[in-house]
């Protein structure tokens, strides 16, 4: 998902003490596909309630989300609105290519191909709207701010950053750079230990910053331009051009100036072209939200988890009472500053 602007950014590796006292406006969608890809049992199978519901992105935001409370970061978390009209061959095409994973998924169970079957199954994640409304209350039961987008999640999250009221912007994805956001941190929520596909391998993944300005500077290039390149590499919105990655799309915008210029000169169009200039130009964002960080409250988190959700209360009330000890020092922190 997003566009993939990887070769013209640098990114710079940090820790997570760096991000210390700052607020983050995290891509709440981003983050909730990315538990239900990597919270999974050996098979494939994501964590379950008894009634068979996925819980797999509850668990990632209890305690994954209570590692960077621990660490003093600020998150609140943006959830997407309604999509662009535009984006729905974008959104059926997920859903299909979802579907056919779903499938090779079953398919490598059946076989007995367990590490195969876990790579379809990460490719497969359906998001529902009962695990967007669990994760709000969940949040809101953790006493963390979350933001409701008219629109793309990315875009308010990159507004958010521009109006001063977050340092960072966070998701997986380029696209928040596209909306203007001036820093944008990665793998915030995955940070920690991994294992590489069909290896036995484990690699430390750490938090990378991406610096807007700096990027577009060692690039020569305007965020306009920007936003021409990742038209013509592909993203959320429209088909790239045949073979034309993020270095080749960066030299022609460099030789020719823009994107029209270098339709005209390959003699092929992109459907929608103004209006998805627009969008990252001109997102739909709004600025009545309340950022507040609140007390977690504990009996509702449990009741929640435990008697809703059949977590185990021990593990849950572990995690609760370090949710609240890091939520208390933090709040002493910023008692400090007033």
């Amino acid at each position: 998902m997003g566009v993939e602007l990887g070769d013209i950014f640098e990114k710079h590796e940090a820790e997570i003490s760096d991000l210390a006292g700052k607020v983050v406006a995290v891509d709440a969608y981003n983050t909730l596909y990315q538990f239900l890809s990597i919270i999974r049992q050996r098979d494939g199978t994501p964590l379950k309630n008894s009634r068979g519901e996925v819980t797999s992105h509850l668990s990632g935001f209890l305690y994954r989300t209570t590692n960077l409370i621990e660490a003093g970061i600020k998150p609140v978390f943006v959830f997407d609105g309604r999509p662009p009209s535009f984006k729905a061959r974008t959104l059926e095409a997920r859903t299909k290519t979802r579907d056919e994973a779903m499938q090779r998924w079953q398919d490598a169970i059946a076989e007995g191909e367990e590490e195969k079957a876990f790579i379809h199954a990460q490719a497969s994640s359906h998001l529902k709207g009962s695990m967007v409304e669990d994760a709000k209350t969940l949040l809101g039961y953790m006493g963390l701010p979350v933001v409701q987008a008219p629109s793309e999640g990315e875009a308010q999250a990159a507004h958010m950053v521009l109006s001063g009221d977050a340092d960072f912007a966070a998701s997986q994805d380029y696209d928040s750079l596209l909306f203007g956001a001036l820093m944008v941190v990665r793998n915030l929520t995955v940070t920690g230990k991994r294992k590489l596909p069909r290896k036995n391998i484990y690699i430390d993944v750490k938090p990378e910053i991406i610096d807007l300005a700096e990027g577009l500077n060692a690039s020569g290039i305007t965020r306009e331009q920007l936003i021409d390149i990742a038209l013509l590499v592909g993203t959320d919105y429209n088909t790239g051009l045949k073979r034309v990655g993020p270095k080749t799309a960066l030299k022609l915008i460099k030789q020719y100036g823009g994107i029209e210029a270098v339709l005209i000169e390959k003699g092929v169009g992109i459907e929608n072209l103004q209006e998805i200039k627009d969008l990252f130009l001109y997102p739909e964002v709004t600025s009545d939200y309340e950022i507040s960080w609140r007390s977690p409250k504990e009996s509702d988190i449990t009741d929640f988890l435990c008697r809703k959700h059949d977590f185990s209360e021990a593990r849950v009330k572990g995690a609760v009472n370090r949710l609240i000890e890091a939520s208390d020092a933090g709040q002493q922190t910023l008692d400090q500053w007033f």
